[in-house]
């Protein structure tokens, strides 16, 4: 099986086809690309890029210029997230169609689940190139 949950304890133990219950408090934060923003690997298939993640945003976050390679899906649980088009505030939800491309920031911090299909593709700058993974 190529999906998987990075770190997740006993995971080795678990048949193929066996379900998946995931302690996300057990689950450690790992640094992303962008300083500020850290994230806890729910469910990754490194062969197609799926990934779905929680993200924590410090207040101030500053997301550069990005391209959505597939479509991305984001909730927020707490805090907000801004950008030209808009704000995506806690108890709510965002989408991007394939092709997307925006900065985003977090004024006050934020919490959010994320689910993509691809990772995201960095466009210019110092993370330019780079995915988010």
């Amino acid at each position: 099986m190529a999906a998987t949950t990075p770190n997740m304890p006993g995971l080795e133990l678990l048949p193929e086809l066996a379900s998946r219950y995931v302690d996300v408090a057990a689950l450690p934060w790992k640094p992303t690309p962008t300083p500020g923003v850290d994230m806890k690997i729910l469910v990754q298939d490194q062969e197609t890029g799926l990934l779905t993640a929680l993200f924590k945003w410090a207040p101030g976050t500053v997301l550069p210029l990005h391209e959505h390679v597939e479509i991305e899906q984001t909730y927020v649980l707490e805090g907000s997230i801004v950008d030209d088009e808009g704000e995506v505030t806690a108890g709510n939800f965002v989408w991007r169609p394939r092709g997307n491309r925006h900065l985003a920031h977090s004024p006050n911090g934020a919490l959010v689940i994320s689910f993509f299909l691809r990772p995201n593709k960095f466009i210019g700058g110092e993370f330019a190139g780079q995915t988010l993974e």
